[in-house]
């Protein structure tokens, strides 16, 4: 269909259309030029627009990366077998909510910034969305981070000053990431940007900035306690922050969402959690935002 038949289908004006394609709302593809929209996935996405959804057989999670959750959402589709897709992408904060707001994916685990600011940073982040009004907040979980370091470096010193002298190769993560915003704000308290660190890899994850230094590719990296521990290295613990789901209003009361919130709540899952180290589950499962 063309955008004006699609907007006759759907009973909108043509302003309204182009609007949901470049939200990336609305199933559409470019054919020499021009919006062209395939009418069984215009239909497709009209049906999972209706209360409860279309696509109930699925959960994605994108977002912050973290090893705990990780194991947990391995584990869901191990258990789950064919029967739905449960998967988890670590892509980075931004990322994740940029894939959310096109609705490529189910729900965005976020981080950004202490665990005292997190009532209002996380917030203001989604407010930067245009679809946060259809938006909730879950909490996941407390989790401590800080900075993951090559044992024989943190034997050095455990002054993270220290360790910005360009005698240490640095894992850097990519911009609109949780740990990215994180190592920017604790540069800035010593009057430095990351631009002055000796960087020696790009990482794409937390766990892959883990992998670096224990492969000898860097020294330092900013991360969790959790990444940490699995892969063998020393850490300095500098504050708690808070994980949250971002998620739509109505995903949130799906099946398989609240099946990954008992896992989460599970007796199991504490024993993960005292293995990796770093984690408190006060406020898990709870509406942190969105309930007005």
């Amino acid at each position: 269909m063309s955008v004006r038949q699609v907007a006759e289908y759907l009973h909108l004006n043509e302003k309204k259309v182009y609007a949901l394609v470049s939200e990336g709302g609305i199933p559409a593809t470019k054919v020499t030029g021009k919006w062209m929209f395939p009418r069984e996935l215009v239909d497709r996405w009209i049906l999972d627009s209706c209360h409860g959804g279309l696509l109930t057989d699925r959960l994605i999670v994108a977002g912050s990366d973290d090893p705990l959750l990780y194991r947990l959402v391995t584990e869901f589709a191990r258990d789950t077998g064919v029967h739905a897709l449960i998967s988890y992408t670590p892509t980075g904060t931004c990322l994740g909510l940029d894939l959310l707001q096109a609705n490529r994916v189910d729900a965005c685990g976020i981080r950004w910034g202490p665990n005292d600011e997190s009532g209002t940073r996380h917030p203001a982040l989604l407010r930067q969305y245009s679809r946060h009004h259809d938006w909730v907040l879950i909490r996941a979980f407390r989790r401590e981070q800080g900075l993951m370091v090559s044992p024989p470096v943190l034997r050095y010193s455990i002054d993270p000053k220290m360790l910005f002298h360009t005698q240490f190769r640095w894992a850097l993560r990519q911009k609109g990431s949780g740990a990215q915003r994180f190592l920017t704000e604790v540069l800035s308290r010593y009057g430095m940007t990351s631009g002055s660190l000796n960087s020696s890899v790009s990482a794409l994850s937390e766990r892959e900035a883990a992998a670096a230094i224990s492969m000898d590719l860097a020294d330092v990296a900013s991360g969790s306690r959790a990444a940490a521990t699995e892969y063998g290295l020393g850490f300095i613990s500098l504050e708690w922050e808070s994980f949250d789901f971002a998620l739509p209003r109505a995903i949130w009361f799906r099946r398989l969402f609240q099946n990954l919130l008992a896992r989460l709540k599970s007796s199991h899952c504490r024993e993960l959690a005292e293995e990796l180290g770093g984690y408190e589950f006060m406020d898990c499962g709870t509406l942190m935002w969105g309930d007005e």
